[in-house]
């Protein structure tokens, strides 16, 4: 309903829609379950160049068990009166399968050195508490209640293999364009429904609730609809305040006096008052009668005026009241208990022993040893699937401390080989020459095995195919050495490396400046190239536009060959002479 209330109901939505360098250099908390159930797909938050922190759900609140039967009643489409009716206070847990997975997910993105949090209920709520704490930029997850529990911006859906944009929403917006905050959107869910209360309040639907929220402050919402729901307010004095104009403040008793109107022209006077003397609004500089009115006429006149207020107030009054006795008719309205697990400040556990949330070093060997277990991989394609996220950390490193080290101490940075788009995106192929052993280096990334080093076909630089795939990882070997190709991003390599991008784009430079002479010199020899080598000419070269000048020597033999050709071929058919002559 959050996103409907932020984009559904208002003629502009608030939704933005960002590129995908909007995450670059950015911490997002990311709702794992929702990241495992969206993408089913291998983690590349590197190609974005976020800093993702995933957060894992905790034990579902209790309020949760009738709510999640009754969805899954309502989508199976069984008879919501067979539904058992939970123990009070009693907890379901997730599906057995689902669990395993997230543990395994965890076990796998630990060993990446990504940082993993665990809630104490739902995910969104840690990420949302992340966000609005300062500790992360924005939080990626479907499920609106992030806004509730303070998250200031959300990112709904992403996908990794798309150049589409994000679908982003920020609270900000929505503060300016609806006018709502926080608490607004707690009394909203209670009205229209939430994943702990499906049914909110019987006849109130998003268009109500937000014109009925609108009404009051941030700080009185909350305590409003627990005055109303114990049915202690009176209706409707205890209602939102509808400012009236001052005209009908200042004399109440006109209402009940209107003046008469012309069924003419439909200004104050009557119709014989206007047939003795012109009507002064049809005719302001004098005139005979007055002047038809038109169709859906409004008289603008004072007492016309208090009159339509007078009846807008009333149908507020009207509107509001039924609204009200609609609340004071549900039972336990509003939940506290719903309305104190959004305003929870206390989520889980964010710092671990006082350390802030940080990036660690992958443990390469750990992770090939799990993958070869788990997935049955040859531990060569493990390594080279890790190496694009091992060279993206490792050129954030070198952009910070700009110290010469090797690449998982064997692969040193070699050049640019050449700019390629993938999705919309730019980067840079870097080429990873192979070196020597970084002493004292703990990790050891072997792209190959001893047993694989014999199989390895030498493929000159040039060779390679440059197929359209993200990653092309895969080790290769020159007249130097083995060496690997990794697609970077191109502002991180030039903060690591910025002299060697200086010097690619000099030589880039001076190959388009040679190529653009070589093209203009040798357009003047163009033609008189393609018919030495035997290329068919245009066809603007091929028929010409005036008549050649011949002499009578060359149109004396020419005509002999044609007749010597005609004799010799006239007994084939007209196409193939006619295809000889122009041979």
């Amino acid at each position: 309903w959050a996103w409907e209330a932020s984009s559904g109901t208002c003629s502009s939505p608030y939704a933005r829609y960002e590129d995908p360098d909007f995450l670059r250099d950015k911490w997002v908390a990311v709702d794992l379950s929702y990241w495992i159930v969206q993408n089913e797909t291998a983690i590349k938050t590197y190609v974005f160049g976020a800093f993702p922190v995933f957060v894992a759900d905790g034990t579902p609140s209790p309020l949760k068990s009738q709510a999640r039967m009754a969805r899954f009643f309502r989508c199976s489409g069984i008879d919501a009166a067979r539904r058992p009716v939970a123990e009070e206070g009693a907890s379901v847990e997730r599906n057995g399968a689902f669990l395993k997975c997230v543990r395994e997910c965890i076990e796998l993105i630990e060993l990446f050195g990504m940082p993993v949090l665990q809630a104490n209920g739902e995910a969104e709520a840690l990420c949302a508490q992340l966000n609005r704490e300062g500790h992360v930029d924005a939080c990626i997850t479907a499920d609106s209640d992030a806004f509730l529990f303070g998250a200031q911006c959300v990112i709904k859906s992403i996908k990794p293999n798309s150049k589409e944009p994000f679908e982003c929403y920020r609270m900000s917006d929505i503060e300016v364009g609806l006018g709502l905050k926080r608490e607004h959107l707690i009394a909203i869910s209670l009205l229209v429904g939430n994943d702990h209360d499906l049914s909110g309040v019987q006849g109130i639907g998003i268009d109500n609730a937000l014109q009925f929220v609108q009404s009051f402050g941030e700080e009185e919402i909350l305590d409003k609809l627990r005055e109303i729901g114990s049915g202690n307010t009176p209706f409707p004095q205890g209602g939102p305040k509808v400012v009236a104009s001052p005209i009908l403040l200042a004399d109440d008793s006109s209402l009940k006096s209107r003046p008469a109107h012309c069924s003419v022209c439909g200004h104050p006077g009557s119709k014989r008052a206007h047939s003795k003397s012109s009507c002064v609004d049809c005719h302001p500089s004098g005139g005979d009668g007055c002047m038809k009115k038109p169709n859906g006429f409004r008289c603008n006149c004072t007492c016309c005026d208090r009159e339509r207020e007078a009846r807008q107030l009333k149908r507020h009054e009207n509107w509001y009241t039924k609204v009200c006795e609609k609340i004071a008719r549900e039972q336990n309205f509003p939940n506290d208990e719903i309305m104190e697990m959004y305003l929870c400040n206390d989520n889980g556990k964010i710092t671990d022993g006082g350390s802030c949330i940080s990036w660690q070093h992958p443990e390469t060997d750990m992770l090939v040893d799990l993958l070869v277990f788990r997935q049955h991989w040859e531990p060569s394609y493990v390594r080279q699937r890790l190496l694009p996220m091992l060279s993206t950390i490792y050129l954030r490193e070198m952009a910070q401390q700009r110290e010469k080290s090797l690449l998982n101490g064997q692969y040193e940075f070699d050049s640019i080989q050449r700019t390629k788009i993938r999705y919309g995106h730019e980067a840079y192929v870097v080429k990873w020459r192979k070196g020597g052993t970084l002493i004292g280096s703990g990790r050891n990334l072997n792209l190959i095995d001893d047993k694989e080093q014999d199989k390895i076909v030498e493929n000159v630089d040039e060779s390679f195919d440059g197929s359209d795939r993200w990653e092309e990882t895969g080790v290769h070997v020159d007249n130097e050495g083995q060496f690997v190709l990794t697609d970077e991003h191109m502002k991180l390599v030039r903060a690591a490396f910025p002299d060697e991008v200086s010097i690619f784009l000099l030589e880039k430079e001076l190959k388009e400046s040679k190529r653009k002479r070589s093209r203009s010199g040798g357009a003047g020899n163009k033609s008189r190239n393609l018919q030495s080598r035997g290329v068919q000419l245009s066809i603007t070269e091929f028929y010409r536009s005036s008549k050649v000048q011949v002499t009578e020597g060359a149109f004396h033999s020419e005509t002999q060959d044609k007749e010597i050709m005609c004799t010799s071929t006239s007994p084939l058919p007209k196409s193939v002479r006619r295809h000889l002559l122009f041979k």
